[in-house]
């Protein structure tokens, strides 16, 4: 998702997002450790994703 399209989202969706985003890098992470990943390139993308969330987050003012 571009930066643009999560500065079109509202702060609750943003929070939301980056949950869901910590959870699944989470669950990658923990399969990496028992098997072998289809697609590897993915936990790349999500620190990419979860950097652009807090960005914006951070734009706004908000503090996590």
């Amino acid at each position: 998702m571009k930066a643009a399209e999560l500065r079109q989202m509202t702060t609750e969706e943003l929070l939301n997002h980056l949950n869901n985003l910590k959870e699944e890098l989470f669950m990658l992470r923990m399969r990496k450790r028992f098997e072998q990943l289809p697609n590897p390139l993915r936990i790349r993308v999500l620190r990419r994703e979860i950097a652009r969330t807090l960005t914006v987050l951070r734009e706004r003012g908000i503090k996590l």
